[in-house]
């Protein structure tokens, strides 16, 4: 019998397994347990016994059935859900450049990693030269191969796939480190080639690919437009920008990295953060000139018109074509280097406050207007949905906004004005609970009273009574 279990468990893990045994002895019922039998009977065994086993058996098989059901029913709508979020979180990235909603779509996805690179796949019905032909309707047949375009790719490598756009395709790749090796790039060259012959091979159209180098998501604009460079400017199936698209070099330890620290806490409004990488910058500049040569005061200048030109397109400063008209003399009046780093400082600064102010604006603003619309609406049927689409944002972002401005959630909010207006109109007399529960948004009485006694410790009519 022990025998028995051990081959069954090689081949099925699920199977229910019971002993009925006249042996006793510890060792067997150990070795049972161990391969995981649902009980040990000890002989002898009445008809009850038997019946309540097989009995058991049955509600723990249907139970198992049930469940694998549930699962499948699951897995079927994250399969409609899915490729939404990815779209979602394409379009955030790349045509939006919104890294905060951005954010929310990476905690959906699952998505652990800062960093990504772009494979751009462009499809058309005809190859002339090195030339992609695209036939009428082609965006439209897209659509109708699009799922299997998915499969195809997701079963080479673990990425987000966007929508079509045309006649184009955008899949990100996340990657923990944010360069890859000569090794890795030939390897994501490889892995796009047998994408590329596999779609062509399945789908009956041609395609060729363009690959981005690998961005912090906030820079993943720039990894599309390489992407979309290294399509329009080889003539190979499968390019990587590296090897298409010229680049300029950098002197060995230009700080890079720090120049791009600064415009990447610029965007997000972080004044301190700002300051002090603009200052390291600054410190490298000053010990490779300390005679403040012009190369200095062009690259503050360089730095300080670029801050600028972002904030305005953050909508958080103003533009006028006289208004920086003294920068350049100002600034090459300056001779003493710690009064150009002063200058250079306090401009960045001023656009840094500028852009946290805005933002900070913008999200006071949205949350009091949804506060504003919550109180005047709290008796319909409203959801953060429909709150969210009122103020033009999206439902990942506005939550999360609203519970750093508000201290609360969307729902523990919207129940507070409810229960506290219930409160109110449960001292008068004449209305009943029932009525009470309908205007303040309540469509289920019971649903209201269990709500009302959680927020309160006491049951509307409890409360009235008390009252």
């Amino acid at each position: 019998g022990i025998q028995a279990l051990r081959e069954i468990r090689k081949f099925n893990r699920t199977a229910l397994l019971y002993v009925i045994s006249a042996y006793d002895k510890f060792d067997y019922a150990k070795e049972a347990i161990d391969l995981g039998v649902e009980r040990y009977v000890m002989k002898p065994v009445n008809k009850k016994t038997v019946v309540e086993i097989i009995e058991e058996a049955t509600d723990k098989v249907d139970k198992m059935r049930r469940s694998r059901q549930d699962q499948l029913k699951i897995q079927e709508r994250l399969e409609t859900v899915i490729p939404v979020v990815e779209s979602g979180f394409i379009s955030q990235m790349l045509i939006v450049g919104d890294w905060q909603d951005a954010q929310y779509y990476k905690q959906l996805l699952d998505i652990h990693e800062n960093y990504g690179y772009v494979i751009l796949f462009r499809f058309g019905s005809m190859q002339s030269g090195d030339k992609m032909v695209s036939s009428v309707g082609i965006s439209v047949q897209a659509q109708n191969f699009y799922p299997e375009f998915r499969a195809v790719v997701k079963s080479f490598i673990r990425c987000v796939v966007g929508s079509v756009m045309t006649d184009r395709i955008v899949v990100v790749v996340p990657k923990e480190k944010e360069t890859l090796d000569y090794e890795e790039r030939i390897q994501a060259i490889t892995q796009a080639r047998s994408i590329v012959a596999r779609l062509e091979e399945r789908l009956g159209i041609f395609f060729r690919a363009g690959i981005g180098r690998v961005r912090s998501f906030e820079e993943l604009r720039s990894s599309y437009q390489e992407a979309s460079r290294a399509l329009d400017e080889s003539t190979s199936r499968v390019a990587h920008t590296n090897d298409v698209v010229a680049r300029g070099e950098l002197e060995d330890d230009f700080p890079i990295d720090l120049e791009k620290q600064i415009f990447s806490t610029l965007s997000k409004g972080d004044v301190e953060k700002m300051r002090m990488t603009a200052n390291r910058f600054f410190d490298w500049m000053i010990e490779h000139d300390p005679t403040l040569r012009d190369n200095i005061r062009l690259k503050v200048l360089e730095f300080v018109l670029q801050a600028e030109k972002d904030a305005f397109y953050e909508g958080a400063v103003n533009y006028s074509f006289e208004y920086r008209g003294n920068y350049l003399s100002d600034v090459m009046a300056i001779t003493d280097p710690e009064e150009l780093r002063a200058w250079f400082l306090d401009k960045m600064i001023d656009v840094c406050s500028s852009i946290h102010n805005r933002k900070e604006h913008q999200s006071e603003s949205v949350v009091s207007k949804a506060k504003a619309y919550m109180q005047e609406n709290f008796g319909r049927d409203i959801s953060l949905d429909d709150v969210s689409r009122e103020m033009n944002v999206s439902p990942y972002y506005f939550s999360k906004l609203f519970k750093d401005e508000s201290g609360k959630n969307f729902i523990e909010y919207l129940t507070e004005l409810r229960i506290d207006r219930a409160r109110e109109l449960l001292r008068d007399e004449n209305r009943s609970v029932k009525e009470i529960s309908l205007t303040v948004g309540y469509t289920d009485p019971n649903y209201f009273s269990r709500i009302f006694k959680k927020q309160t410790g006491m049951t509307p009519r409890e409360f009235r009574e008390n009252g």
